[in-house]
């Protein structure tokens, strides 16, 4: 059966149930989440959310590329079309997980600096094959943005596809670079002992 109608009919099963009328265009949160597009890192699994409660951009491994800071920009114009001003209070989560598909494309330079949008010579700065190192980056560069107010938390999170557990790599308003680590379970998993990062 086409994946299509399985989805359909499972649409068609709970929607009776699930379905929520009314929701607002801007997240009930206040938070925007950019995570990966591997499909066991569903920001909505991993991190509980519920409907309404948060803007999502999914791409190849959660990074903030050249493409990703474009439609920020744009859901910011969508929002204030709408007469609302996301500015104090409102979140931006850096989600990246291990075992990134994205690690295995260092044998294609060319691919990964047209994808950041800089020269092949500045990859090692995007700390690829490191999903730690990755989201402090990409805090960082979401933090320096013009694109992006200035009053907007931005926190960097890394979800381990082994263990069903996140690690809060950077906190809101922490260095974004000399970072402690500090792990909790996610949402849609039972609890399970934090392992002991050194």
């Amino acid at each position: 059966m086409p994946a299509v109608e399985t989805l359909a009919a499972r649409h068609h099963e709970s929607a009776a149930q699930k379905f929520e009328s009314g929701l607002s265009i801007m997240p009930s949160l206040k938070t925007m989440i950019i995570g990966c597009a591997d499909p066991r890192v569903d920001p909505v699994f991993v991190l509980g959310l519920k409907s309404g409660e948060a803007a999502v951009i999914r791409n190849v491994g959660g990074r903030v590329t050249p493409g990703a800071l474009r439609e920020m920009a744009l859901l910011q114009e969508v929002a204030r079309a709408h007469g609302a001003q996301p500015g104090n209070g409102f979140d931006l989560i850096v989600l990246h997980h291990t075992d990134c598909g994205i690690t295995s494309l260092g044998r294609h330079p060319d691919l990964l600096a047209g994808y950041f949008g800089i020269e092949e010579a500045a990859l090692p700065a995007k700390a690829v094959h490191d999903p730690r190192a990755a989201v402090a980056v990409d805090v960082a560069l979401l933090r320096a943005s013009p694109r992006l107010p200035s009053d907007w938390r931005v926190s960097g999170l890394v979800y381990n596809v082994h263990t069903g557990d996140i690690e809060v790599i950077v906190p809101p308003g922490s260095d974004a670079i000399s970072f402690p680590h500090r792990t909790v379970p996610a949402q849609s998993t039972a609890p399970r002992a934090t392992p002991d990062h050194g």
